[in-house]
């Protein structure tokens, strides 16, 4: 499978696909990281260790992506923005957005996560690092908790913290990719009704304008 993985991602890099390359050199190496961890000969440990070093040179972790969300664009739902870098090697996902508090900000991540549950992924870990809500801190505490619990039945742990000084938006996965969106995951415009075209589809839903950054960071764990 390791195999098979790398040579895809040298035919798209020589096909100047360097993002759906990046993703396969990095399933690459986590699956060579799986092998090493596994085998007990020593002289094959240093041939996957040297692989590994050659394709962390050749993937070299540098890219940068920037879309551009239109005002009143539709067409952007999470599916649209996070799928294609949710491999399967995917299992802990980090969550920094100050304005994870109202409700329909509460509905945005719980949107979010559902997406995360629905796969290909096997999300183990979502952590959120969010701002309080002044008046409605209750009802924000309420809610997490809520989502929490119902995260916790299908296997996946939800810790949340809080900070009085966040200002970034972004959203990490421990595959190496990071995206930053300007406006966080509340970049939907209010629907006109709860019966409306958009309410339930966000794919459907008109959009503030925004920039959505997407980077590649080398990711590789030391054994």
């Amino acid at each position: 499978a390791g195999a098979e993985t790398v040579k895809r991602a040298v035919q798209l890099d020589a096909a100047s696909r360097f993002q759906e390359s990046l993703v396969c050199y990095q399933e690459g190496i986590d699956l060579l990281l799986q092998v090493v961890k596994a085998t007990t000969d020593e002289a094959k440990k240093h041939r996957y260790r040297q692989k590994i070093s050659e394709l962390t040179f050749l993937s070299d972790g540098k890219y940068h992506k920037q879309i551009r969300i239109e005002e009143n664009a539709t067409g952007f739902g999470y599916e649209k923005l996070f799928q294609e870098y949710l491999t399967e090697i995917v299992s802990e996902v980090w969550v920094e957005d100050p304005y994870i508090r109202q409700i329909h900000q509460l509905y945005n991540f719980l949107r979010f996560c559902e997406m995360l549950v629905k796969g290909p992924c096997k999300v183990k870990t979502i952590h959120l690092l969010t701002s309080y809500d002044g008046s409605g801190r209750n009802q924000q505490m309420s809610v997490l908790e809520e989502i929490k619990q119902s995260l916790s039945n299908y296997g996946i742990t939800l810790n949340i913290d809080f900070s009085s000084s966040i200002h970034d938006r972004e959203i990490r996965f421990n595959n190496g990719w990071m995206i930053k969106i300007g406006r966080g995951l509340d970049y939907f415009k209010k629907p006109q009704g709860h019966f409306s075209i958009g309410y339930c589809d966000f794919d459907l839903r008109p959009c503030h304008e925004t920039t959505v950054d997407v980077f590649h960071t080398k990711h590789t764990k030391k054994m």
